[in-house]
């Protein structure tokens, strides 16, 4: 059983409504009614009255309400404590990434940023963007790198959350590079002979920027969906062997592209950029994150 479930059940409890649970959860309303059906799953029982409007609890669902106030508190109560024991290894931070951040960008940062970073210890987690906010806003990360769009924005409310903005990220077209040093595919394609597309999951945060540029290209692209994943380096491999084109941020393919094995796919037209961000807790106090914050404040500008 996920301790996060209790956590999502008393809040449903005290605001009587999944749409507005799930906003405070930063979940969509599917995964947070999925994550309720879990809890009844384990328990056996119906927590929630699904005949009756507005919503409201069953008689499992007060029972537990009562209980799982206890047992969420002696929880928090109990982490405080565990934590309180890891003082001494202040200097340690976590840092919650999305995946394609955590192969390029994050060890050239770390790099570029040795002078400030150097008397830290880095704990990584690499998830998806949903589940690296998670990772922040539960407490489970200190900070948190993603990328940031106008359209599709990483919504944490600047009362609590501090933001810089560390840099930026161009996702383009690529396909493998033939001997002549063409590409093998060229957007936008024929419709009589459509460009094998590589394309991201729809729970990829790749997937909706890639969706950004398909609908404001000057023209319909020719594309023959043929393979999905999450991940811009499983894209990248399948592009390397020849099955096709994807859109990969820049920064993942500079090797290939000096190595004459990557060329673009298409012009600035099918091309998108995004802002990197890193966010922090301003209510999470560590003498480390702190100093680290100040340094770089100086050097980044914030949101």
């Amino acid at each position: 059983m996920d301790t996060r479930w209790l956590e999502d059940f008393l809040l449903l409890a005290e605001t009587g409504s999944f749409t507005r649970s799930a906003e405070l959860r930063h979940l969509t309303q599917p995964a947070f009614s999925r994550r309720i059906k879990s809890l009844e799953s384990w328990l056996g029982a119906d927590l929630i009255d699904r005949t009756t409007w507005p919503t409201q609890l069953t008689p499992a669902g007060e029972l537990l309400r009562d209980k799982a106030r206890v047992l969420v508190g002696e929880l928090s109560s109990a982490r405080s404590q565990v934590r309180a024991l890891q003082a001494a290894d202040a200097a340690t931070l976590t840092l919650a990434v999305p995946h394609t951040l955590s192969f390029g960008f994050v060890p050239r940062w770390l790099a570029e940023e040795h002078e400030a970073v150097s008397e830290i210890s880095w704990r990584l987690l690499a998830h998806n963007v949903h589940d690296a906010v998670v990772a922040l806003a539960e407490g489970n990360a200190d900070l948190m790198l993603c990328y940031h769009h106008p359209r599709h924005p990483v919504e944490l409310p600047a009362e609590r959350y501090q933001a810089l903005v560390l840099g930026s990220e161009t996702l383009r077209p690529f396909t493998r590079q033939l001997p002549d040093g063409t590409a093998e595919w060229q957007l936008p394609g024929e419709e009589r002979l459509p460009i094998p597309f590589l394309a991201y999951g729809p729970n990829a945060y790749f997937h909706r920027m890639v969706e950004l540029i398909l609908q404001r290209s000057p023209e319909p692209a020719a594309l023959q969906r043929c393979f999905e994943t999450d991940m811009a380096e499983g894209l990248k491999a399948m592009v390397l062997e020849g099955h096709g084109m994807a859109f990969l941020p820049h920064s993942a393919v500079q090797r290939e592209l000096a190595a004459g094995q990557l060329a673009l796919a298409g012009d600035d037209n099918w091309s998108l950029q995004m802002e990197i961000r890193v966010y922090r807790d301003a209510r999470r106090e560590l003498p480390a994150l702190d100093a680290l914050w100040q340094r770089l404040a100086q050097r980044y500008p914030a949101v």
